[in-house]
């Protein structure tokens, strides 16, 4: 039985105006939370690469940021549910990064944006195809 090929993405979440850290940090976990049960492989906390004043460096994560491992056919599925997610959350946009690539996810989508999210998608999945890797 063949082993289906992951993607490991990056979401960073961008709060509204008047978002707060604080805040920030809990939409994060909310996210985090719906994904994994959507099924992804993984969900956890990015960690920072500086660490915010008066922590532990070993104890810094980019508030607002996730690494999320999720099968190839999952892909747009997890686009979707990170769309109509944000539509309901003090969250302006979700900047998906898979390698270097990237593309902000919007609540209100435009005709436009969708076909970005599509080629996106596109690009990844035949990418993924290419992968000889098991």
């Amino acid at each position: 039985m063949g082993r289906t090929s992951t993607h490991e993405i990056r979401v960073e979440l961008e709060g509204a105006a008047d978002s707060d850290q604080e805040e920030l940090e809990a939409l994060t976990l909310e996210l985090r939370q719906h994904l994994m049960e959507f099924d992804v492989e993984r969900a956890e906390l990015a960690r920072g690469t500086v660490a915010p004043e008066g922590t532990k460096v070993a104890a810094a994560v980019t508030v607002g940021a996730l690494i999320v491992t999720v099968g190839v056919p999952l892909l747009p599925k997890m686009l979707d549910v990170i769309k109509a997610w944000i539509g309901n959350r003090p969250v302006r946009t979700a900047t998906v990064t898979i390698g270097a690539d990237s593309i902000e996810v919007a609540a209100l989508s435009s005709s436009d944006q969708r076909r970005l999210i599509d080629a996106f998608i596109a690009s990844h999945e035949s990418s993924s195809q290419n992968d000889t890797s098991l």
